[in-house]
């Protein structure tokens, strides 16, 4: 994989996430034109076809019957994440930025996990999240 790595003198390291399956976003978008009450299991059948699709994972946590459910589905969207950051050159510091809608999956997952975690009453990590995002991209997500 060739992403843009950027080690130029100027910042920290910004790394930008290889694409989505293109098969996987038409279907999330059109899971979000269904009614509520057939969206999730819309979106399920995305993330059982595309396991490693980060903007699946976050969709499921969007659509979670409960807190724990989120919990869960943005965890497991966190990790592989973290994985595939990994995979395209990051090494543990260094930008994520929302611009690049690349990141967008992996972002919205960790602050799925961030207000999920609050909600269950891991506030411990819900402010570990919320300092992750702020190293990642400190102009925040945009509106």
């Amino acid at each position: 994989m060739t992403q843009p790595v950027n080690l130029s003198a100027s910042g920290p390291p910004e790394t930008v996430l290889d694409p989505e399956p293109a098969a996987a976003l038409d279907l999330l978008d059109a899971a979000e034109e269904l009614p509520p009450e057939e969206r999730r299991a819309a979106v399920a059948a995305v993330v059982a076809d595309f396991p490693r699709c980060l903007h699946a994972w976050a969709a499921l946590g969007d659509v979670a019957r409960d807190d724990v459910e989120a919990y869960a589905a943005y965890r497991v969207g966190y990790h592989r994440g973290l994985d595939r950051l990994r995979a395209n050159g990051w090494r543990g510091t260094g930008y994520v930025r929302w611009a690049h809608p690349e990141n967008t999956g992996f972002l919205r997952s960790l602050d799925g996990l961030r207000r999920a975690a609050g909600a269950i009453g891991e506030t411990d990590e819900a402010q570990r999240c919320a300092q992750f995002l702020a190293q990642l991209d400190p102009t925040g997500r945009p509106s």
